[in-house]
């Protein structure tokens, strides 16, 4: 254990500290490639852990995700104040339109009392104590005239082999 203390490199700002650091001092016009900002931080940190790379680009993709850096050609920036941040995949949510919260909405109901029931999903359920709804009548149906070539519409059906050498009596 006292060998893993003697290695290990003395304290480092944090990543995401040092990489905007970094683009921030390059001041290039199109951004900063993974390299320049890698050979940036080597030269003010000084010792880095072996895993450098590994972690710069890992911390990179983060920074893009959370929409902290901007890429464009390989090269990171960060976004301009001007520009809306990208949104994630999938539907955006409606907006909330605050005169539509003051009306009722349709899954609330307000009783004589004036308290509102929330109704739950689904048809409802049908009232026993109603009165039975009168049967409607059904219309005659008229059948079908059989088609120009004489034959029923659709496959035909099977028909079952009688077997041959049984008789009946």
């Amino acid at each position: 254990m006292a060998g893993e203390e003697l290695n290990r490199p003395p304290s480092l700002p944090p990543y995401a500290e040092m990489i905007f650091s970094a683009i921030d001092a390059l001041k290039e016009k199109d951004g900063s490639s993974t390299s320049s900002i890698s050979n940036y931080i080597e030269s003010t940190c000084g010792s880095l852990p072996e895993e450098h790379t590994n972690i710069l680009a890992d911390q990179l993709n983060k920074l893009v995700e959370n929409g902290e850096l901007v890429v464009s050609n390989n090269n990171y920036m960060r976004p301009d104040s001007a520009t809306p941040a990208k949104r994630g995949r999938g539907r955006p949510p409606k907006a909330k339109d605050p005169s539509a919260a003051e009306t009722e909405t349709p899954a609330t109901v307000t009783s004589p009392a004036g308290s509102e029931v929330k109704r739950g999903r689904g048809r409802p359920k049908k009232d026993p104590n109603a009165p039975p709804s009168a049967k409607k009548a059904k219309a005659a149906t008229v059948p079908t005239p059989p088609s120009k070539t004489g034959r029923p519409r659709g496959r035909p059906r099977k028909v079952q082999p009688e077997p041959a050498g049984v008789e009946a009596n």
